[in-house]
């Protein structure tokens, strides 16, 4: 199911990204693409890729210019991550590093706009629709990395007085809670571990016991929240962290 905000989005990228083309000269590595038919298609505009095809496209760090590759294939691979076709190896940090790399926030006004408008309609999508693709921590992992920052995501989060948003909120506690506890990133990142580790669980701290209780959570995530606002010592010493541990 998806909304009227994450439908335009899609479609601005379509319009945005209509005719774009890989580099003409770009090459491609032999033990990868040893029959150069995805190269041909990156060549040709507006030409949807089978699924293999678009994971080695987006995946592949071989391209002389990797920004190129993802404008020409960016409808097609937002509109199959919104479905919950884009299956990396690892988590979806990995989409969003190969966005970083691309340097898709010095693009052309136009086009960088259309790539934060689809993050952002994505993102909220998935904090007050029931029914998603993808669980919204991955979609958030993938923001995260893409853009190097919680900041504008939390933003977005906090202002949202929704059952299934605070749903979410549960959700991504109790997904990262032992990590976070244990001063541990959720997932390998390329931004500043300790700075985003930081900014998460003093917001965590802050904005998620009262939704948390409004959510009827079990009683072990409300005790992670308030074990994260301890400082160490008081931490460890602290009866619930060994039901923790």
């Amino acid at each position: 199911m998806s909304t009227p905000a994450l439908d335009t989005a899609l479609a601005d990228l379509i319009a945005t990204f209509r005719g774009m083309t890989a580099h003409p000269d770009e090459h491609y590595c032999e033990c990868r693409w040893s029959k150069g038919e995805g190269l041909a298609l990156l060549r040709t505009p507006d030409t949807w890729l089978q699924p293999r095809l678009l994971w080695r496209m987006w995946w592949s760090p071989d391209w002389d210019d990797h920004a190129a590759v993802l404008r020409r294939i960016l409808p097609q691979l937002a509109y199959s991550l919104v479905k919950g076709w884009v299956e990396p190896i690892g988590d979806m940090s990995e989409v969003g590093r190969s966005l970083a790399f691309g340097d898709w926030q010095q693009w052309p006004a136009e086009q960088a706009a259309a790539v934060r408008g689809f993050l952002h309609s994505w993102w909220e999508h998935s904090l007050t629709t029931p029914d998603i693709a993808v669980p919204a921590y991955e979609v958030l992992t993938l923001c995260v990395e893409a853009s190097g920052t919680f900041t504008p995501w939390l933003d977005a989060w906090e202002p949202l007085s929704d059952p299934v948003a605070d749903r979410r909120l549960a959700e991504i506690v109790a997904r990262w809670g032992p990590d976070l506890l244990e001063n541990q990133f959720p997932w390998h990142t390329r931004n500043d571990e300790q700075a985003q580790h930081a900014e998460l669980t003093t917001w965590l701290v802050r904005h998620a016991p009262a939704r948390l209780r409004a959510a009827d959570t079990p009683d072990q995530l409300l005790q992670w929240v308030r074990l994260l606002g301890l400082p160490e010592p008081a931490r460890w010493d602290d009866p619930y962290w060994d039901d923790h541990s």
